[in-house]
This record gives structure tokens, sequence and C-alpha cells, in this order.
């Protein structure tokens, strides 16, 4: 039905312009009947605004504005028939071209088009930002009013009804006041409005302001001829348009589309001043005198410079704006949008206008720590590169990856349910399958994935705290893996402890406690054996039993167990030569791919002999022999010794 509308609307323009041009040539069409697509298409208008005032997707600003651009239909098509009728009534032509009636409706019109946009929302806006937008609303505004004068003002005021001559004055006031209304809001930057539109309406507006200039053009051809048999049908194609384009808008990122690029500046006034300037020479060409033209020219020429001049500065502060921008929302490694921009798109996908799911998944990348220690923190940037690089390729264009520090990485997955965030993971698994290459080093990725599925209104700290619950949850699986946040997983207090855990391992909130391991025959100490305790901010020191349990179900024993073998050796190369030290370690670590590896690199960095220590695995995880035989084999063939034992249960 919208189609057959639109077309509607055109048709009636094509007929009246068609019309009007044969009757040019020779009157044979009666002139009373180029008047009724004047009010026939105020009535298509009528119902295409209707209709996009019942569209129950767009805002409520927005319907309540088509609502008002329905009244204001009506009042047109109103106008047009009092007019219609004055001139079909009439002897001979009407002396002065619009009559009491049309400028009554038409006002009342043209107040409530004005009002409209007063309600429309702005946005916040800085007092230096409003003033640059008056002033650009104002040129616009001028540049009309130029027209209005030259064409139809000045002729009014030479009619002897001066009731007619101050209504007249008045309607082309009102005009220009609605000409800054509309250009006011065309330039402004608003998120509610369909910039398409919104154009349609400016268009319309301007059509029905400027309409009038072309009136002396229509009566010299031929008296009975009026130029708002043209215009009332384009001004109702127009309103027709943007109706349409307001109710077919989507307020949410659409698949594959990309950000429309604003313009750190707006080109209308300057359109504005070219127009004024094809006025002025079209105005005084013809006089005589070579004197004036050249003056005349002249200026024209220099406004022309200046106005290059002001746009090629405009462009480069806003390529500087823009790199400005760059660097304060994306993260200067990888290049991703950092953490203020991955706030700020969350909290747009969830309070953008309509109910519609929203995802969030957050990546963290197993080892990473273990690369930077043995590898160096080079090798670990190039790694977060590739990283940043493959999510980013393998996500849809409205869908955000962000940096959030470290190795952590985050995606907001906007009208994700949660199968479209299972083929997310998916594919962010597949892009992670092959190992990086980095500075001749292959290193595999592992990386563990957390998703907590939400809807719009939704608290973004709480969906970014359940991902990451989600997401320790994951690292208790094999491999790169997956999980959605269910309440189970935060049904206990060992739920936040482990979000805790991960940033004790990070923030070294953990110590050791060496216990020593002493000959009863003559008291010499043999060794030690190393026992990790968590100095927590608000429980205060924790034993090993209150959070080894949540680091193997949340997949923090392996982190935990580095940071324990770090410390130990580092402590063990300052002690006497002849210490054996025993460090716990999880059946988990045996199976990691490269454990071996970094044992050997701890050993030869400080100096130690394999020999001195002793890896007692815990019974509480079962050991797969065939996952980890190549590090059992690695490790024994250092010297060091592995053996069972309770994990981290020692006192």
């Amino acid at each position: 039905m919208s189609d057959r509308l639109l077309r509607a609307n055109a048709l009636l323009l094509l007929v009246t312009v068609v019309a009007v041009g044969v009757n040019a040539v020779s009157p044979v069409i009666p002139w009373a009947l180029l008047w009724v697509p004047g009010i026939a298409g105020a009535g298509l208008l009528a119902v295409n605004c209707a209709r996009t005032a019942r569209a129950g997707h767009l805002p409520a600003p927005i319907r309540r504005f088509w609502w008002q651009i329905w009244v204001v239909s009506l009042l047109v098509g109103l106008g047009a028939t009092a007019q219609a009728a004055r001139v079909i009534s009439a002897d001979g032509a009407p002396s002065v071209p619009m009559g009491a009636g049309q400028m009554v409706f038409d006002g009342l019109a043209i107040l409530i088009v004005m009002w409209a946009l007063i309600r429309l929302p702005f946005g916040s806006r800085s007092r230096g930002e409003t003033f640059r937008l008056v002033l650009d609303a104002g040129t616009v505004m001028l540049a009309c009013a130029v027209f209005v004068w030259h064409f139809a003002t000045r002729y009014s005021l030479h009619e002897t009804d001066a009731g007619l001559v101050y209504i007249s004055l008045a309607l082309s006031t009102l005009a220009l006041l609605a000409v800054f209304a509309v250009a006011k809001f065309v330039l402004a930057s608003q998120s509610l409005f369909d910039r398409s539109a919104l154009r349609m309406i400016a268009l319309a507006v301007l059509a029905g302001a400027v309409g009038p200039v072309l009136q002396p053009l229509f009566t010299a051809s031929d008296p009975h001829l009026y130029a708002d048999v043209i215009v009332m049908p384009a001004v109702y194609l127009f309103g027709s348009l943007a109706a349409d384009r307001q109710r077919r808008a989507s307020y949410g990122p659409r698949r594959g589309a990309k950000p429309a690029r604003r313009w750190s500046f707006s080109v209308l006034p300057y359109v504005a001043v070219a127009a004024v300037d094809g006025l002025l020479l079209a105005v005084t060409w013809p006089a005589d005198g070579d004197d004036r033209r050249i003056v005349v020219a002249s200026a024209v020429l220099l406004t022309a410079l200046v106005v290059i001049r002001q746009i090629t500065a405009f462009r480069d502060n806003g390529r500087l704006l823009r790199r400005l921008d760059h660097g304060a929302t994306h993260d200067a490694l990888t290049q991703l949008p950092n953490r203020v921009l991955f706030h700020e798109r969350l909290d747009k996908a969830l309070t953008s206008p309509g109910d519609r799911p929203v995802a969030v998944a957050l990546i963290d990348l197993d080892d990473f720590k273990e690369v930077n220690d043995t590898l160096g923190h080079e090798v670990g940037d190039l790694l977060l590169i590739a990283v940043a690089q493959r999510l980013d390729r393998c996500i849809r264009a409205e869908d955000t990856v962000a940096r959030l520090g470290g190795d952590e990485f985050v995606l907001v997955l906007d009208r994700a349910d949660p199968a479209a965030a299972d083929l997310a993971a998916r594919r962010m698994i597949e892009a992670l399958r092959e190992p990086v290459v980095a500075d001749g080093h292959e290193l595999p990725i592992r990386a563990s994935i957390g998703i907590a599925d939400g809807r719009s209104g939704d608290d973004p700290s709480l969906l970014l705290r359940r991902a990451d619950i989600a997401m320790y949850a994951a690292k208790a699986l094999a491999g790169t893996a997956f999980l959605h946040y269910d309440q189970g997983m935060a049904a206990t207090d060992q739920s936040h402890l482990g979000a805790e855990l991960r940033e004790a391992i990070r923030d070294d909130q953990l110590f050791l406690l060496y216990q020593p391991i002493v000959s009863l025959a003559d008291g010499r100490v043999l060794g030690a054996e190393a026992l990790v305790r968590w100095a927590h901010p608000v429980h205060g020191t924790l034993a090993p039993d209150a959070f080894i349990p949540v680091a193997e179900r949340t997949g923090l024993i392996v982190p935990l167990g580095r940071w324990v073998l770090r410390r130990a050796v580092r402590d063990l190369a300052g002690w006497h030569p002849e210490i054996v030290l025993n460090v716990n370690i999880s059946a988990r670590d045996l199976r990691e791919p490269g454990f071996a590896f970094f044992v050997g690199a701890l050993l030869d960095a400080y100096e130690i002999e394999g020999s001195r220590i002793a890896l007692e695995v815990t019974e509480s995880m079962p050991i797969d022999v065939e996952a980890s035989a190549a590090n059992l084999a690695d490790l024994r063939a250092r010297g060091v010794r592995v053996s069972l034992d309770d994990f981290g249960t020692g006192a």
C-alpha cells in the first residue's frame, strides 16, 4: 500500500506538470481541473502520515511529530481548496495571488510545523555548538528571504488592500521562520529522526516557502496560472516520501550496515551563500556599466574563495578531530575499540528503542602471561595484534569487538539471541584455531569465552559480570571453549570468589609459605614445600582449600599454578644449592601444551638444576596419561621429579 500511495503522489505531480505545460502552449484544459491534484494530494499525504504515526516500532516523540504533520496536511489541503474556490469563482484573475482563506490555513500549518520541530529532542549541545547552529540556520533563512523578497514580497507592497499586504508579509515571515526551524533541525545532530526523511521534510518546507517566488513567472505566461498548482503536489510528494522513509527506519544496527560518516561541518549555509551570489549576478549583470559588473563579479569570486578556504580548513580540522577521537576511544596496540568505546556501544545497544536481544561475549587468552614471561613482551604484543585482527574479521558489521586490557577481549552482539551468539562464538573458535607465528615462534592459541545473554533495558555492568563468570567456567573445559551464563554458575559465593581470584593472580594478592622438610636423624633441612595463600582484601588470609576448588572449576588453576611456579623458582634461586623444593601443580597443567617448556625456561632463567624441583600432582583431578605423556617425558629429561599428592592441602 505504501508504494501505491507514493506512486499516486508522483503521478499527481507528473499529471500536473504535463497539464500546466500543455496549457502554457495552448490553454485547452480547464484551469479548475489543475487544482484537483493540489487537493487530492493532501489526502494522500494525510493517509501516509497517519500510517507512520501508528507505527509501533517508532519512538513516541517521532510518532507524535507525524500526528502533528497529519494535521498540517489537512490544513494545507483546506488552504488549497479555499484558493481553488477563490480562483474559480472570480470573474477574472485576482489581483493578489493568495487569498485570505489560504493565508489563514497555511499560516496555521506553518505554526504547527514549527511547533512540531521544536518539540523534537535535539540532544545536549554546548553553548558554542548552539550558537554556530543558529548562525548556520540563520544564513539559510536569510538566503531564502532574499529570494522571497525579490520574486514575491516587493510586488505585494504595491497592492492597494493594506490588510492583504500585511497578511502576505506575515505569511512570508512565518514561512521563513519555518525554513529556519527546519534548517536548524537538519543541521543538528540527532539520532531519533531518520536523516533521509528529515531531508525530504526540508525540501517540502523549502518548496512551500520559495514556491511563491515563481508566481511572477507563471503570471507572465498566463494570469490564470498559479505556482501553487505545481508547488503543492511537489510538497505532498516530498512529505509522503518523508513519512515512508521514517516508517521504514530501523532503530538498531542493520546486518552488514556501516555507520554513516558525518561531516565535521555543514555545506548547507555555503550553498545558501552561493545561491544569493547567483541571484546577485543575475540581477546586476544585465544592467549597463562594465564597472558595476566587474565589482559584482569580483565580490562574488572573493566570497567563493573565502568559502573554499573555510571548507578546506574545516576538513583539515575534521581529520584532526577524527584522529584525536580515534586515539581516545581505541586501543593503541590493536586499534580495536577500548573500554570506553565498548561501554558506549553496549549502553547504546541496551537503551535503543524497541525490545531486542543483546549478548556480551568475554574472551580471555589462556597462558598469555607465560608468553610474555618466557618470550618477551614484543612477542606477546604480536600475539595480541594477531588475535585482534582475527576477531575483527569474524564479527558482523553491527557488532563491536574491543580490547578491555591485557589479554581480555569483549564483544557486543546486538540483536543476537542465544543461537546467534553460539554462531558468533563458533566463528571466533574457528578464527583462533590456527597458531600464530610471532617472531619465529609458533604460538597455539587457547581461549575461554563466556557469553551473557540479555535484552534491551538490562544493566550493562550485570551483563559484563555474568560474561566474566561464564568465561571462568569455560576455562574448566579442554581447549578453546565457550559457555553461556546460567543461574547455576552464581548459585554459590564461589562464583564470585572465582572472579576475585583472577584479579588476585593479576594483582599479586597471593603469597607463598614454605613448609620445611627436615631430616629426623640430624635435624638438617633437606628441602621445603611451597604452600600458596591468598591475602584477600575483605576476608583476610585464605587457605588453599578455600579457593583451589574454585580455581579448578573455573580453569584458573592453570594461571594460579604458573604464578606459584614462578614465585617458588625465584625464591629457590636464593637458597642453599642442596635444598630441594616441592611445588604443587594440577593434573590440568600436565595436559597444557608447552608446560614442560615453561618449567624449563624458568629453570634456565634462574640457573637452577632440574633435580632441585619436585612437582607434586593433585589427585583431585584425573590424570590423562596420553595427553600428559609429552610433558612428563620432557620434565624427566630435565631431571625434574613428578609425584602424586593432594593438591594444596598442606597446612
